[in-house]
C-alpha cells in the first residue's frame, strides 16, 4: 500500500459519480471479472474460476503487501467496475526521478466510454504522482490495444518508447 495515497476519492464521470479505493481481498471476484472481461486478458489465461482463485489471491495479497504498489479500484454503487494498479519506482536516471508505473487499467465492458477510465488516468496523473513525488507517469500497453492507445494519446501520453517483454520458462 503506498501509504501518501489519499483515499477514497469521489470522482465525477459522465454517468454522475464513483468513488476509487484501495482494492482488499473481498474485491477478488470483481477484480477476477474485470480481467476475465478484456479479450486480450483473456487470451493470455486471466479467467474467472473458482480454480484459479487461489492464485488470484496470492497476488492481490503481494500487491497489497508491497508498500511500493497500490490497487485501486474504481466503485459505483457498490459495484467495482474498474481498476488499475500502481507501482512507485525510484531511480536514478533523469537526474533520480521517481516513476509512477500504471498496470491493468480495465473498465468493466458495460461501462466503457463513461469516462471512468479518463477520471481514473486523471487521477494517477495528478493527485497520485504528486502524492508519490513521481516526476514521470509511465505505462505500456499490448500492441493490439489500439483502441487504448488512442486514450492514452487523449489524455496526453507520448508512445516515446517500445517495450519488451520476456516470458520466464517459454523460452
Amino acid at each position: 500500500m503506498i501509504e501518501s495515497l489519499s483515499l477514497p476519492v469521489e470522482l465525477i464521470v459522465r454517468t454522475g459519480g464513483v468513488t476509487i479505493r484501495r482494492a482488499c481481498i473481498d474485491d477478488l471476484r470483481a477484480l477476477m471479472r474485470l480481467l476475465s472481461d478484456d479479450p486480450i486478458s483473456a487470451s493470455r489465461g486471466d479467467v474467472n474460476t473458482a480454480d484459479d482463485e487461489p492464485a488470484y489471491a496470492r497476488g492481490l495479497e503481494r500487491v497489497i503487501a508491497d508498500p511500493s504498489n497500490d490497487l485501486v479500484v474504481a466503485e459505483d454503487d457498490g459495484r467495482v467496475v474498474g481498476m488499475l494498479q500502481l507501482t512507485v519506482i525510484p531511480g536514478l536516471a533523469r537526474r533520480g526521478s521517481t516513476r509512477l508505473l500504471v498496470e491493468a487499467v480495465r473498465v468493466a465492458g458495460d461501462r466503457r466510454s463513461t469516462g471512468i477510465g479518463g477520471a481514473m488516468m486523471r487521477w494517477v496523473m495528478d493527485a497520485a504522482a504528486r502524492a508519490t513525488g513521481s516526476d514521470l507517469v509511465q505505462l505500456t500497453s499490448d500492441a493490439a490495444r489500439t483502441d487504448a492507445h488512442r486514450f492514452y494519446t487523449r489524455l496526453g501520453f507520448v508512445d516515446s518508447h517500445v517495450g519488451f517483454k520476456y516470458r520466464v520458462g517459454e523460452n
